[in-house]
């Protein structure tokens, strides 16, 4: 084991010796521009507590669906609320709702998730 006193520091930002890793890279290349955007509208949907809500109701849900009128009284929100933050998810494309009659029923698109996970995720 090395003793503290032992180490030699390298400068900031002077490049690390053939086979040590001192910070690897979360990304596997650099985002190109239109990654970094896609990437960000989806950050920016899960920046919200209701949000984060309705994407752990809707994956924790049996059928993998819920119903818009099941989610107002687990969070505590309006219909109006509601629909306006499945919106929000949706356009990033997170989930992805179907009407039946005159409701709307929303299951997440595990995909995109993953696709968010994996962007920070160490390679």
């Amino acid at each position: 084991m090395v003793k503290a006193a032992e180490r030699v520091r390298r400068p900031r930002g002077a490049p690390a010796p053939a086979g040590e890793d001192c910070c690897p890279s979360s990304l596997a290349a650099p985002l190109d521009a239109d990654r970094a955007l896609e990437l960000a509208r989806g950050y920016s949907a899960l920046a919200d507590p209701v949000r984060l809500q309705i994407l752990s109701i809707l994956g924790a849900a049996p059928s993998g669906e819920v119903c818009v009128c099941e989610l107002v009284v687990p969070l505590g929100k309006s219909q109006p609320t509601v629909s306006h933050h499945l919106k929000v998810l949706g356009e990033a494309g997170l989930v992805e709702g179907e009407r039946r009659g005159k409701w709307v029923w929303y299951r997440l698109l595990p995909e995109r998730v993953a696709a968010l996970r994996a962007a920070l995720s160490p390679r």
